[in-house]
């Protein structure tokens, strides 16, 4: 019953105080946040491989005794005790699975947060787009109704100095007929009667041209 100066009764006492630590540790680690578990969850693996170890051990040690009850009663508790381990190697194994899976879900509610902020930021990169879009259509529109009105007010202007012109026209011509100019020189000044309405109408053409030159350049 000796191997190495240790004893099957000495191997048993060792495996037995360690397996005691061992299953206390399991009943901590459950206990433990997943976050901070990961050190004592990797010294429990090792203590159930040195408790097989010992298990292996000390099957041999049993298989060497002479006397059958003796063998017999070793051989339980051996058994007991390799039992033991494999049932808190089955826990810590499932403690493991739920604790990586609870570390995957945590990364892809992280992940899932992160694309979440970066999509609200670019709404509201978006909402802001478009609010500086509107705010330049109002500022455009304003400028427009500004060239609107001072083409209408150049406009106004233009045509009372047509009327101006027709009555100064009228009393010339009254003028005219008064003092009994001939017939020719009454042609000539309805030529140059329609060549000032043709200089009017350009003027006219010129204005409104230059207005949406204006507006445009202004966008």
């Amino acid at each position: 019953m000796e191997g190495g100066g240790a004893t099957l009764s000495d191997v048993y006492q060792s495996a037995k105080k360690l397996l005691l630590k061992t299953r206390d540790g399991v009943e901590r680690l459950e206990r433990l946040d997943y976050s901070a578990s990961s050190d004592l969850s990797l010294s429990l693996s090792n203590d159930i491989s040195q408790i097989q170890s010992l298990c292996v051990q000390m099957d041999r040690f049993w298989r060497s005794i002479a006397a059958k009850s003796q063998r017999d009663l070793w051989k339980r508790k051996v058994e007991q005790i390799a039992e033991e381990a494999d049932s808190l190697k089955q826990s810590l194994d499932k403690y493991n699975i739920k604790n990586q899976k609870r570390i995957t879900e945590a990364k892809e509610r992280a992940e899932l947060l992160g694309r979440a902020n970066g999509e609200s930021s670019h709404v509201l990169r978006i909402f802001d787009e478009e609010a500086q879009a509107m705010q330049s259509v109002r500022n455009s529109r304003l400028e427009l109704q500004n060239s609107t009105a001072l083409g209408e007010t150049i406009l106004s202007s233009i045509h009372g100095q047509r009327e101006r012109l027709k009555n100064a026209h009228r009393k010339a011509l009254d003028v005219l007929n008064t003092v009994g100019m001939s017939n020719s020189v009454l042609r000539l000044i309805e030529r140059r009667n329609r060549v000032d309405q043709w200089i009017k109408y350009a003027g006219m053409l010129l204005t409104v041209i230059f207005l949406f030159a204006f507006v445009i350049w202004r966008r």
